[in-house]
C-alpha cells in the first residue's frame, strides 16, 4: 500500500497537466490544485490505517451480496478518487464477465490489468465522454475523424490513439486513465472500438482543468467546496502509444458498449449512494434554517420539509434495494440490480432541483446576500452586521448556514452538481432506457390483464386494485 507520503511522491513524473493557461510543474505545492493533492493522500493514509492484514480494504472485487454493502460504505470514507478507483475495478470486472462469451481473449488481460492497478495500490479515473464533433452524426461520419477516439497506427507490439475525452473528474491525480468507448460501434467504425489502461504521465497525453474550488483564501464562507473540490479534465490523447498488454478491446466493435454498459451501473450506483445522503443533509439544512428563522412550525414550510424527506427516503430505499437484490456476473463477480440502480439514480437526479427549490424557498434571500465571516469579524460592522443578521438563532450561526446552503446549491459548486446529479453515469435518458429493459413487462401486463379480467381464467379484478 501507498502512504500518503509516496502518493505525493509520485505525482512527479512528467505529467503534462495545466491549469489556467500554465503548466502545472509541481501539483502537490499548487496554491489551488494542492488541496485536491492533500485530500487524495489523505485517502491514502485513512486506508493504511484500516488495512486488513496489510492489504488496502478496498482490494478485491465482492463476491457476496454482503462484500459489496460493506464496499458502497468504505468508499465513501476513502475520498473521491479512492471511489472512482473502486469504479474503475468494478467496471472492468463486470466488463470481463460480459465479454466471456463475445471477445473471451480479453478476458485474461483485463484480469492482469486489475490485479498489477491494486498490487500497485494506484488510483484510475475513467475516460468515457468524447468531444464528439457533431452530435447528429456518428463517429465514422465525422468530418474530423479525431472527435472520438480512435486508433491511427498499429503496431507489431501495440497502437497509437487520438483523440480528447472531457469531463474526467481528478484525470490529473490519478496513475492511470480508463479509456473506453464512449458508446456502441457500427460496422466500419472499428478503429473507435479501443479500450485500454493508459498511464496519466504517457507521452502524448495532456490534461487541461478546470475547478468549483473557490478562489479566495478564506475558505469559512465555502464550508463545503473550501473542504473537499475535484476538478474535472480535459484529457487529450496526442497520439499517445499503447503496448498491446494494456489494450482491452482493439477492433471487436460489436462489443464496443460492453465498458460503457458496465461503466454507467456502477457509475449510477456511485450517485445513487452519494444523492441518498445528500438527500438527508438537504433535508437537515432545510429544517435548520426554518428554525433560525423562526419557520420551523409553519404549515407550508413543514409541508416543503416533509415533500423533500420522502424524497430522501425513496432514493435511500432504491439504493438499499439495488443492494439486497445484488446479482452475481459469469466470472464470481457481485454487481447491483441494475434496475433499482437506475430507477433510484433517475429519481435522485429527476428531482433534485425541486428539492433545491424548496430548501431556498424556506432559507430566503440571504443564502445568496449574507456577509462574510470576516465582516462579522470586524470591529466597526460585526457587532452591526451580527445583530441584523440574528433571527429565532443569533446572526453568526444563522450567517453560517446561509453560507453552507449557498456554497452546497447557489455558487459554483452548486452548479457543478446540479448538472453531475444529471449527466454522471449518463444522462436520464440512459437511465430511463436501462429501467424499462430491466422492468418485468410481461409480468406487469399480465397482472393488468387480470385485474381487468383478461387473462385466461379471471374471474373479476384482483384483490390487488
Amino acid at each position: 500500500m501507498l502512504t500518503g507520503a509516496q502518493y505525493k511522491d509520485s505525482l512527479d513524473d512528467g505529467r503534462a497537466t495545466f491549469f489556467d493557461g500554465e503548466r502545472v510543474k509541481d501539483l502537490p505545492n499548487h496554491p489551488l490544485l494542492g488541496g485536491v493533492v492533500d485530500n487524495v493522500a489523505h485517502g491514502y493514509d485513512w486506508l493504511n490505517a484500516n488495512a486488513i492484514d496489510g492489504k488496502s480494504p478496498l482490494s478485491g472485487i465482492p463476491k457476496t451480496k454482503e462484500e459489496l454493502r460493506a464496499s458502497v460504505e468504505l468508499v465513501h470514507h476513502a475520498g473521491m478518487i479512492a471511489h472512482v478507483t473502486y469504479t474503475s475495478l468494478q467496471t472492468l470486472a463486470t466488463a470481463a464477465g460480459r465479454l466471456k462469451e463475445s471477445a473471451p481473449d480479453y478476458v485474461e488481460r483485463i484480469q492482469a490489468i486489475m490485479q498489477d492497478a491494486q498490487d500497485r495500490d494506484v488510483r484510475i479515473t475513467q475516460c468515457i465522454t468524447d468531444a464528439k464533433g457533431d452530435r447528429a452524426k456518428h463517429p465514422g461520419e465525422q468530418k474530423d475523424e479525431d472527435q472520438y477516439v480512435r486508433v491511427v497506427d498499429r503496431q507489431a507490439d501495440g497502437v497509437v490513439i487520438r483523440g480528447a475525452k472531457l469531463h474526467i473528474t481528478a484525470a490529473s491525480f490519478g496513475h492511470e486513465l480508463l479509456t473506453i468507448p464512449t458508446k456502441s460501434m457500427r460496422q466500419g467504425e472499428e478503429q473507435y472500438a479501443i479500450a485500454a489502461m493508459v498511464p496519466v504521465n504517457a507521452e502524448g497525453v495532456k490534461i487541461v482543468n478546470t475547478t468549483y474550488a473557490p478562489r479566495h483564501a478564506d475558505t469559512r464562507d465555502f464550508p463545503v467546496s473550501g473542504q473537499e473540490s475535484f476538478p474535472e479534465g480535459f484529457v487529450i490523447f496526442d497520439d499517445v502509444f499503447v503496448p498491446n498488454e494494456r489494450i482491452m478491446l482493439d477492433g471487436e466493435s460489436g462489443s464496443a458498449a460492453v465498458f460503457a454498459h458496465s461503466l454507467g451501473l456502477w457509475e449510477r450506483l456511485g450517485g445513487l449512494s452519494s444523492m441518498a445522503d445528500g438527500a438527508d443533509v438537504m433535508v437537515g439544512l432545510a429544517q435548520l434554517i426554518a428554525n433560525a428563522n423562526g419557520l420551523g412550525r409553519m404549515s407550508h414550510v413543514r409541508e416543503k420539509i416533509s415533500e423533500m424527506i420522502i424524497h430522501a427516503t425513496t432514493v435511500r430505499a432504491c439504493l438499499e434495494a439495488a443492494l439486497t437484490h445484488a446479482e452475481t456476473g459469469a466470472l464470481g463477480a457481485v454487481f447491483p440490480s441494475e434496475l433499482y440502480t437506475n430507477a433510484g439514480k433517475y429519481t435522485g437526479a429527476a428531482n433534485y432541483n425541486l428539492m433545491v427549490r424548496h430548501l431556498h424557498d424556506i432559507a430566503g434571500g440571504a443564502i445568496v446576500t449574507a456577509p462574510s465571516i470576516s465582516d462579522l469579524e470586524n470591529d466597526e460592522i460585526g457587532p452591526l452586521v451580527s445583530k441584523y443578521m440574528s433571527g429565532a438563532s443569533e446572526g453568526e450561526y444563522r450567517t453560517r448556514l446561509f453560507h453552507a446552503i449557498r456554497d452546497l446549491t447557489a455558487d459554483s459548486y452548486g452548479g457543478w452538481k446540479q448538472v453531475t446529479n444529471i449527466q454522471a453515469g449518463g444522462g436520464l435518458y440512459a437511465q430511463r432506457i436501462v429501467t424499462r429493459k430491466h422492468y418485468d413487462m410481461e409480468a406487469a401486463m399480465q397482472s393488468a390483464k387480470e385485474a381487468a379480467g383478461l387473462a385466461e381464467g379471471a374471474s373479476g379484478p384482483s384483490h390487488g386494485i
